[in-house]
This record gives structure tokens, sequence and C-alpha cells, in this order.
């Protein structure tokens, strides 16, 4: 697609939503002009395929783009090839065969057999995510014991004395590593203690193995289970001891956030009723202590986890996650009150900081990655209720990130939403989620069909009956 790609189309899709207010509030599958759609649908293919390309061309084998210089970055010393493994299912979503095929042999040919640390929590959401999700469309054996070794590598990370893994572990070792290096005594957030249900339950169902599933119960239970008086966890958490360090905040930000998504989302495919009974409880605490109704919007804010006392009126676009699980368990209402603030707060920078104080109207921090979760879940609540204005929403986003962040071979994050100041680095979830969200939200059910899907929290996508429930208790072992 060529640099000025057409705001025609989406100007005519804008104007038709607006014409009548009576539309807005009519349930629909999409918009009044499925052409707009599509054409739209048709952009964002387009996009991704010239980004990928970019990638290929210019950091082909190397984590991450950077889309200005032109160059590849590592996470680490030597390279995981991150990027791929993120960018398959979305590929794979937009009928780009032939460039999920070439990512395909390029797992094939990996090595995990390497002397490096990498941060247990990153390489689960995206390198087991992204093959497990790879073994979902193949079905090719040796794909699948690509997946079981690295699974079996990072597994050990979950050998604490509390269940609750190590930051780092070393792929070739199998030792762990906290923070600063190797060694114990590590300290890590909610998040990394506890994502893992979804990745190691899938990965215990294809093996028929229980150990990588009871392994992430286990460290998700170890955080439940320390919860305060009132019943909310801390933020950082000694992995040996299982005692909460430093601040004693709760939040629904960055460090937590995926601690919840995974309760719910495991249980749509492996319904193990201890799963359902902690995720109920944390979302009657998260209503009752969380929400803050502020100057008319509604806020998800940083508490006390022991009083519930409202500490910081704050929040990061990390939380614009959780509209979409409110709507996916039937929170309906207030998801649609959470979506509509952050909406507000897009419409105030044209993208959404890293970190806004509502209480005192400032950023604190300015810089944005492209991130997908309000796509995510205003695409969650289109999908839910019909409501085109949740389709208008995305249009807006789509058409805010092209005019401020597009670059020549991709796209480039942004150190500032308050000045547009650019930053070189396309982060690897952009291929994997943001662009995802963007496209099926514009195809529609009939190219991919939202009810029949669950998406960790990478968005790489699996189907709900690739999953028997009954074979589950026995695979999971719960």
């Amino acid at each position: 697609m060529k640099i000025g790609y057409s705001l025609i189309v989406i100007i005519t899709f804008l104007l038709a939503c607006q014409s009548s207010s009576e539309k807005q509030k009519e349930k629909t599958e999409g918009m009044d002009n499925v052409k707009t759609r599509e054409e739209l649908a048709q952009q964002v293919k387009e996009e991704t395929l010239r980004s990928w390309k970019g990638y290929k061309q210019h950091a082909w084998g190397y984590d991450v783009l950077l889309p200005l210089s032109k160059k590849g970055f590592n996470w680490y010393d030597e390279t995981l090839g991150i990027s791929p493994y993120d960018a398959y299912s979305t590929l794979k979503v937009m009928g780009f065969d032939e460039e999920a095929h070439e990512i395909e042999q390029y797992a094939l040919k990996e090595n995990w057999d390497k002397d490096v640390y990498v941060q247990v929590f990153e390489v689960n959401i995206r390198i087991l995510g992204g093959l497990l999700a790879m073994y979902e469309y193949t079905r090719n054996p040796n794909i699948l014991e690509k997946v079981r070794d690295f699974g079996d590598r990072i597994l050990p990370a979950f050998d604490s004395p509390t269940g609750i893994p190590y930051h780092s572990i070393n792929l070739h070792t199998g030792k762990t590593a906290g923070n600063k290096g190797e060694g114990k005594g590590d300290i890590i957030n909610v998040a990394q203690a506890a994502t893992y249900l979804f990745e190691f339950g899938i990965l215990s169902y294809y093996t028929e193995d229980p150990k990588y599933y009871q392994a992430a119960k286990r460290a998700t239970k170890a955080i439940f289970e320390r919860k305060s008086e009132i019943g909310l966890p801390g933020e950082h958490i000694n992995v040996e001891t299982g005692e909460w360090i430093g601040t004693q905040w709760h939040h629904l930000q960055a460090g937590v956030d995926a601690y919840y998504e995974y309760m719910y989302k495991s249980w749509m495919i492996f319904p193990d009723p201890e799963i359902r009974e902690i995720w109920d409880y944390s979302s009657a605490k998260i209503n009752e202590y969380l929400l803050d109704e502020y100057e008319g919007r509604a806020y998800y804010t940083i508490v006390d986890m022991h009083t519930g006392e409202i500490l910081k009126r704050s929040v990061s676009l990390y939380d614009a996650f959780f509209p979409a699980i409110q709507a996916v368990s039937g929170q309906i209402d207030a998801a649609e009150k959470n979506q509509q603030t952050w909406d507000w707060l897009w419409d105030k920078y044209g993208l959404l900081p890293t970190r806004y104080h509502y209480g005192a109207d400032t950023v604190e921090y300015a810089n944005s990655e492209l991130n997908p979760e309000i796509i995510e879940s205003a695409y969650y609540l289109h999908q839910i209720t019909g409501k085109a204005e949740y389709l208008d929403m995305i249009t807006k986003y789509w058409v805010d990130i092209n005019t401020c962040c597009r670059s020549e071979v991709a796209y480039h994050s942004i150190k500032d939403v308050r000045t547009m100041e650019e930053n070189d680095y396309l982060a690897t979830y952009f291929f994997a989620e943001t662009l995802k969200y963007f496209y099926i939200a514009f195809a529609g059910k009939d190219i991919f069909d939202f009810d029949q899907h669950v998406f960790n929290t990478e968005a790489h996508t699996f189907r709900k009956d690739s999953f028997d429930p009954e074979l589950a208790k026995t695979r999971l072992g719960y």
C-alpha cells in the first residue's frame, strides 16, 4: 500500500455512522456500509504485510524491529526471534499462509538449548503461546515437540518453596535468576508470578501431561492464598518466602493485570471449578474496592491492599484490558462505563499515555507503545453488544495510529503523546495483538468468529472446540 492510504473510505464510514443518532443505538453486527468495513479490513491486511516485510528486510531473526533506524534489536545476548512467534497467529488469521509457513520452518530449525537467561513471564506469553498457536493451526507433531521442549526448559522456574516461579531461567542450564542476575532471593510482581494457567493448560492438554497446568495452578493459588484480610493481593512478592515486598498497593495495571485476565480466560476453555471460584471472589473484590466513580467517569484505581483506601488516582493504558474481561464474563454495564472512560482519555491525547493521574489531570508517563488493550476491549464489546459505537471507536483508533505512527517500513512508538515525538521501537505485540484486533474487528464474524475463539494475553488464537472439557479433567489433572 502507498504511504497516502485512502482516508476517503474512513471518512465515508464516519459520516455514515454519524448520520442518525438513532442508528447508533441500534444493535447491529457491523457498519451500515459493509463494503466500507471490508475495505478497512483490507487496509489492515495490507499494512500488516507491509510491516512484516519491513521486519523481514531489516530485522529478520532479531527479536524486535527498530523501524526508524531500520535495524534489529535483541532482548538478550542471544536472539529468541520473538517477533516471528508473536506475528504467526496474526498472519494465519489474515490468510498470509506463505509468510506463516516460513515462520513454521524457522521454528522447526530453532534450537532452544541456549545459554541465556530469559524472563519466564515474557517468553511464556510470546514464545510458548505463539508455538502453541502454531501447533493449533498445523497439528504438526514436530511443532509439538518444539513446544514441549520449550515448556520443559522454563518449567524448573516453578521449583521454588512457594511454587511461584523465579523471574528468569537459563534455557541451557535450568538455573534460575532474579531481577539482578543469577541467584535466589527473587522479587517479582503478581503478573509474573501467576500468568500461566492458559498456556500451561493448553500444553498439558496437547501433551496429556498435567505437570504443566498443575505448576501454573499452584502459582496462581499461591498468590490468591496470600491475599490480605480484605481479599486483595499486593503488587510484589518474594518467590521464596511468599512475603509481600515494598508498597502494599493493589491495582489492575501492568504487574497485576494478566493475573486476573487468565483466571477467566483459562476457565473458558478448561472449566476448573477451583479457578472459577477464585475468579468470582476476586472479581467481587475488584468491584468493591478498586472501582472509583470520579467526576462522572468509572476508573479502577490504586488502593491499599489491607484497607481498600485509595492511594493514588492513577491508571495505565494496560488497565484498558479490563472492559474486555468484564464484558465476556457478563458484566456488560460495568464494561461499557469503563470503556467510555478509556475512549475519553484517548480523545484527550490522540493516543493513550502509558500512565495518567486522573486525580490531578496530569500525564505521569507520556510514552505510548501502540498497545492493543483499548482496541481489544472495544472489539469484545462490539461483538458482545452489537453496538456500532464500538466499531466507530476502533475506526478512530486506526485512523489516529496511522496519522501519528506510520513510518516508511512499518510503525513506530511514541515518546510523548502530547507532542507525538517519534520513538524508534516496534513492540512485538503490535504484530500479535494490535493489528490482529483491528483486522478481526473490521473483517466480521464471517471471517473470524469471536464466539468460537479464546485469546491468550498476547492475542494468540485458540478455538474453544479444540478442547474437550471432559478430557481436560484428566489431561490437566483437576
